[in-house]
């Protein structure tokens, strides 16, 4: 006679049912954080966007001599197409809706964005006031969502090079 006890491998049933309610568990928690996240995170598209919009209209504005030419009578209310110095942009996107080219057409696609350009006189260091231009773009995202990015704003100078 022989007493030998073998042992057997393998797991119970309800082993099993408490590892998979043990995985499921942890598999629930994981998802709901990665849901959280990724509901409340900035779309980045939106955000280079923005970024870009910024930079176009920064280096347009930038692009215009400091002054007028001789005998230029251009108003602010006349159009970016017109625009010959930088002080024209000043106040350029008030009651504007979407983003615009130079010709005054709304850009397909960027209709809910809107630019604000602010150009004023301010001394830069050892340049008085009256020689540099502080040029201001603030580029906002469509909507009211709270998970849209903050307005990005741009800040460069012009001075006058006389």
């Amino acid at each position: 006679m022989s007493n030998r006890f073998t042992r057997r491998a393998g797991v119970t049933l309800i082993e099993l049912i408490v590892a998979l309610v043990i995985v499921g568990v942890a598999l629930a928690g994981m998802v709901a954080v990665y849901t959280a996240t990724t509901r409340s995170s900035v779309d980045p598209v939106i955000v280079q966007q923005m970024q870009a919009i910024a930079d176009n209209m920064m280096e347009e504005i930038l692009m215009k001599p400091f002054a007028p030419p001789e005998g230029s009578t251009v108003t602010a209310a006349s159009g970016r197409v017109n625009y010959d110095q930088v002080s024209n942009y000043d106040g350029y996107g008030q009651g504007l809706t979407g983003i615009r080219d130079v010709e005054g057409n709304v850009i397909p696609g960027l209709e809910r964005y809107t630019v604000l350009v602010s150009v004023k006189q301010a001394a830069l260091g050892n340049i008085p006031s009256k020689d540099a231009l502080r040029v201001i773009v603030t580029v906002t995202a469509p909507g009211a969502d709270p998970n849209l990015p903050q307005p990005i704003v741009l800040t460069g100078w012009r001075t006058n090079p006389s």
